[in-house]
């Protein structure tokens, strides 16, 4: 996967647009746009440093937003053509949330709230 295109955002995150596509038979082609947001931690996201460092232990630094928009059988006459367009669509339709200001901070608590919420996920006792 290679990244095809990089958006400097207005609160200064950087989308990745990758190219996920492979062919699917000899005519088809599944198509995918995957956009990856690296999100630095910092830690005036959290309340207190325990969530920080459980985000961090968990996630790691940067936390990835990571979206995946797909289209299964393509004519592979129409790949080019059907790629574009979901990236058109996740440029006007995400684009302007993801630059938010408040993004940041809201993705990463909501990953402390999932972690909280559903240790099971992360193989991890009860959280506090």
């Amino acid at each position: 996967m290679k990244v095809i295109e990089e958006i400097r955002l207005a609160n200064d995150l950087l989308v990745q647009v990758r190219d996920r596509s492979h062919p699917v038979a000899a005519d088809t082609t599944r198509v995918a746009v995957e956009i990856v947001v690296p999100v630095p931690l910092r830690i005036e996201y959290f309340d207190s440093s325990e969530d920080f460092d459980l985000v961090k232990t968990v996630f790691g630094d940067p936390v990835n937003f990571t979206a995946v928009n797909e289209r299964t059988f393509v004519r592979n006459d129409e790949r080019d053509s059907v790629f574009a367009e979901l990236l058109n669509n996740f440029k006007s339709d995400s684009i302007p949330y993801l630059g938010k200001p408040g993004f940041p901070s809201r993705f990463v608590r909501s990953k402390l709230d999932d972690v909280k919420k559903r240790p099971h996920r992360y193989r991890l006792r009860k959280v506090k």
